[in-house]
């Protein structure tokens, strides 16, 4: 017996080692870059493109985020601005518009919805650049271009959250709501003050998601925005890369800028997000 447990223990911990060797090699590849940007982003520009590297500035210093913050014709705080303001209400937007169209697949009884329920499903499958023309000369059509309205309406829905809620609100007992509706609650007070608080966990992963894949998201802005006052941080930062503005340590200041504010949600709903990932995960099998 003890002989068989010795062997299980060796063969438990060597896992454990292989396990936290994986994961060590990964934090290092994915937290490499991201130290590389933070050390150019306080080096200085003439000591930039050093080798070997040198992680921990030889001599360390704001100036590259002086010349950035005091550049006239670099309005970062305004992108920060547009990308915060464009991020969060495109999250609001999603989360009220599929919570809203979830809900209602999954108890409304009307006549075509398992069709329409289908169709939406359908367009999970239909690539991004099919759609991308229509909805741009839409855009232009209604004046949109060049405006908030470009970057948020577009974006203010998709089928996967609609899907991934509908599933949650399957699950909440109909008992509850029958009740609710013996009271005399209306079906928008049992969506709002009932429904809506029992899928939280799902609501606050779309949520998370959605304000991230916004806030990353570089094309659709590159292509609606031209007004230099109007751009997100992803397009400033493909700005920078352009003219007269190719300096290293300017670019990684201003990449630095714009990574706070996500570093800054991760390490505050981590446990959220790993929820999330989870939560999606598992849709499968519902």
């Amino acid at each position: 017996m003890a002989s068989a447990a010795s062997v299980s223990f060796r063969r438990i911990s060597w896992e454990i080692v292989v396990i936290y060797i994986y994961l060590i090699a990964l934090s290092i590849i994915t937290l490499a870059p991201i130290a590389y940007m933070v050390s150019q982003a306080f080096t200085p520009e003439a000591d930039q493109n050093q080798w070997p590297v040198r992680w921990i500035p030889e001599h360390p210093t704001v100036n590259n985020f002086q010349r950035l913050l005091a550049d006239p014709t670099l309005p970062v705080l305004r992108w920060l601005f547009n990308s915060f303001f464009v991020s969060t209400s495109v999250m609001l937007l999603t989360l009220l518009l599929c919570s809203l169209a979830a809900y209602a697949f999954a108890r409304l009884e009307f006549p075509g919805r398992d069709v329409i329920f289908f169709i939406i499903l359908i367009s999970l499958m239909i690539p991004g650049a099919v759609t991308f023309i229509p909805v741009f000369l839409l855009m232009r059509d209604l004046k949109f271009l060049d405006t908030y309205n470009a970057l948020i309406w577009p974006a203010g829905a998709n089928a996967f959250g609609v899907f991934m809620l509908r599933q949650y609100f399957i699950t909440i007992p109909k008992e509850l709501e029958e009740a609710a509706l013996v009271d005399g609650a209306n079906r928008f007070r049992i969506y709002w003050q009932i429904a809506l608080p029992l899928v939280s966990p799902a609501l606050v992963a779309l949520g998370i998601f959605t304000f991230l894949g916004s806030w990353n998201d570089l094309f659709w802005p590159l292509v609606v925005l031209s007004e230099r006052t109007m751009y997100t941080l992803p397009v400033g930062l493909a700005f920078l890369g352009q003219g007269n503005y190719v300096q290293q340590g300017l670019t990684m200041a201003a990449a630095t800028l714009a990574s706070a504010p996500v570093l800054i949600v991760y390490a505050i709903f981590q446990r959220r997000i790993v929820q999330g990932i989870a939560l999606t995960g598992g849709l499968g099998g519902r």
